[in-house]
C-alpha cells in the first residue's frame, strides 16, 4: 500500500469516531444511527444490532489490513453506510463485510469500495442482501477479490444490486438462493454456482463480463427473464452449463456474445438435463455450442436470430435422440408452410460441413468466414463429397416471428 494512503488512514483512524465502543456499550436489538463523517473500521459486531447512517456520507473506514466489519451474530442490520479500504490479503479473504455462522441480517443500501473482497459470507442464512453497490480495488482482476463470496450459505436473497468492476461472484455448497433484479457488469465470472442446488437468477442484467452466468454440477437451477448481453473478448460467453440436472433457462434475452450458451453434454444417467425455452438468442458468433454430446436437452418456442452459427459442437461423437426440439423459430429456415399453421412442412436440420474442420481443431479459426472456406461450403451443401454432419433437427420449426 502507498505510504500516502498508510498515512491517510492513520489519520484518519485518530480522529475516527470509535464506534467499536458505542457497539460494545449497545444493548442487544439496539439501534446506532450514525451521522455524516468518518469512523474507524475493523469493527466486530457480536450480538444483534442495527447500524444506520442517517445522511450520505457515513463512511466507514478499515485500517488497510484484515476485514471493515466482522459480523458474527444473528439479526444485524447495516444500511445506508459506506465501507472501505480492508486488507489485501487473499489468504485471510480480507473482505468490506465478513459474515460467519449468522441468520436474519440485513445488508441494505450500502456502498463496498476500495476493498479486496465485498461480503464473505460463510454459514449464512435467511438475510437479505439489497440495494448495494459493490466494487473492488480497482486493480487488474487478478488482484481483486469476489464482489460476494458464498459458502454454505442457502435461503438468502441478493436483490436490486449494482455489482460493478470485481472479480467474481462465486457460490460454493450454497442452496435455494435468489438472485432477483441485481446489475452486473464489467466483471470475471458474475455468478458462479458449484454444487449449489437450488438457485434461482431472476429477471437479472448482465453486461461486459466474461462469463456472465456459469453452473457446474448443481442441481434444480432456474434462470429466468434475465438480460445477458456483450461478454467480453473472443471467447466471451453469456452461460456456461455442465454436469447440470432440472436445468430451467426461460424467458432470457441472450445478445452480442462469443458463445450465447456453452453446454457440456457429458453427463451420466438418463433423463432430461435441460430446458431451453422460449429464450431470445440473437446478434451471437456462436448461438448455442455443444461440448462432447448433444443429448437430454429440451429446447422449444425459442427465437433463433442473426447469429453467425445456430449450432456448433466441437467433438465428434455421435449425435443421439435424446432431444425435444421443435416450436423454434430460425431465421434461416428455408421451408413453407402450405396449410399456414405456421409450423414448417419440413423440418429445419443443422448440419456441419467443410466447416467442422474448425469446429473441431481452434487453430483452423483463422481461415473462418475466408473464400476458401466459403467455397467449400457452398460446394459441400449443392453436391457434398462428404456425408454432412447433422447436429439437430427441429421437426416443428415455426415460419412467422410474429407468431410464435
Amino acid at each position: 500500500m502507498k505510504p500516502i494512503l498508510i498515512l491517510l488512514l492513520s489519520l484518519l483512524t485518530l480522529f475516527a469516531n470509535p464506534l467499536q465502543k458505542s457497539i460494545d456499550k449497545a444493548k442487544a436489538y439496539s439501534t446506532i444511527k450514525l451521522s455524516k463523517g468518518f469512523y474507524h473500521g475493523n469493527i466486530v459486531i457480536n450480538k444483534p444490532l442495527t447500524i444506520i447512517g442517517k445522511e450520505k456520507g457515513v463512511i466507514v473506514m478499515g485500517e488497510g489490513n484484515g476485514t471493515t466489519i466482522t459480523i458474527t451474530s444473528s439479526e444485524v442490520t447495516l444500511k445506508n453506510l459506506t465501507i472501505s479500504h480492508s486488507g489485501e490479503s487473499f489468504q485471510n479473504i480480507d473482505s468490506a463485510i465478513k459474515m460467519y455462522h449468522c441468520k436474519a441480517c440485513i445488508i441494505d443500501s450500502c456502498t463496498l469500495k476500495d476493498t479486496l473482497y465485498g461480503i464473505d459470507m460463510s454459514m449464512v442464512s435467511e438475510s437479505n442482501i439489497t440495494n448495494n453497490h459493490i466494487t473492488s480495488n480497482g486493480k487488474k482482476i487478478t488482484f481483486r477479490g469476489n464482489a460476494l463470496k458464498l459458502y454454505y450459505s442457502s435461503n438468502n436473497l441478493f436483490a436490486h444490486n449494482i455489482i460493478q468492476r470485481s472479480k467474481d461472484v462465486t457460490l460454493n455448497y450454497s442452496n435455494d438462493n435468489i438472485f432477483e433484479k441485481n446489475k452486473f457488469i464489467e466483471n470475471r465470472f458474475a455468478t458462479h454456482l458449484s454444487l449449489s442446488h437450488g438457485t434461482i437468477l431472476k429477471n437479472n442484467f448482465y453486461q461486459y463480463n466474461a462469463v456472465s452466468i456459469m453452473i457446474m454440477g448443481a442441481k434444480n437451477t432456474t434462470v429466468t427473464e434475465n438480460q445477458i448481453l456483450s461478454s467480453k473478448g473472443a471467447s466471451g460467453i453469456g452461460i456456461v452449463v455442465n454436469g447440470v440436472k432440472n436445468f430451467r433457462f426461460e424467458n432470457n434475452k441472450v445478445r452480442y456474445n462469443a458463445k450465447g450458451l456453452y453446454i457440456g453434454g457429458g453427463e451420466k444417467g438418463k433423463g432430461m438435463k435441460r430446458y431451453i425455452v422460449n429464450n431470445e438468442i440473437a446478434y451471437n458468433k456462436e448461438a448455442i455450442h455443444f461440448h462432447q454430446s448433444i443429448k437430454d436437452n429440451t429446447i422449444t418456442h425459442n427465437k433463433i436470430v442473426s447469429n453467425i452459427e445456430d449450432i456448433v459442437k466441437d467433438l465428434p461423437t455421435k449425435i443421439n435422440n435424446l432431444n425435444v426440439i421443435e416450436y423454434n423459430y430460425w431465421d434461416r429456415y428455408e421451408g413453407f408452410d402450405s396449410n399456414q399453421d405456421n409450423i414448417g412442412d419440413s423440418p429445419h436440420r443443422v448440419y456441419q460441413y467443410a466447416d467442422r474442420l474448425w469446429s473441431y481443431n481452434n487453430k483452423l479459426k483463422f481461415f473462418y468466414a475466408s473464400p476458401l472456406m466459403s467455397l467449400l461450403n457452398f460446394m459441400s451443401e449443392l453436391a457434398p463429397f462428404i456425408e454432412p454432419n447433422l447436429l439437430i433437427e427441429d421437426k416443428k420449426p415455426i415460419v412467422l416471428l410474429n407468431k410464435l
